[in-house]
C-alpha cells in the first residue's frame, strides 16, 4: 500500500486532469504555461476568446494547443 501510495504521490501533475484522454487545465496551470494572469484568461473567457467548461466553481480549459494553432499569426 505504502508503494502505491508513493506512486501516486509522483505522477506528473498533467496526468491528473485527464478525462476520457483529454487533458484539462485550471486557470492557474494555464495563466503559469501561457504566463498570462488569471485576469487576463477572465477577460478571455468573458469576450468568448478562450472556449471553457465551469462545474460548480471550477474553470477547466481543454484542446488549447488547438486554439493557439488555429490563432496563430505567421510573422512578416
Amino acid at each position: 500500500m505504502k508503494r502505491i501510495s508513493d506512486l501516486i504521490d509522483h505522477l506528473p501533475a498533467d496526468n491528473r486532469h485527464l478525462l476520457d484522454g483529454e487533458n484539462y487545465l485550471t486557470d492557474t496551470e494555464l495563466a503559469g504555461k501561457l504566463k498570462l494572469s488569471k485576469r487576463t484568461l477572465l477577460d478571455y473567457r468573458s469576450n468568448g476568446i478562450l472556449p471553457y467548461y465551469q462545474i460548480g466553481g471550477k474553470i477547466l480549459y481543454r484542446d488549447i494547443v488547438r486554439l493557439l494553432e488555429k490563432n496563430r499569426k505567421e510573422a512578416f
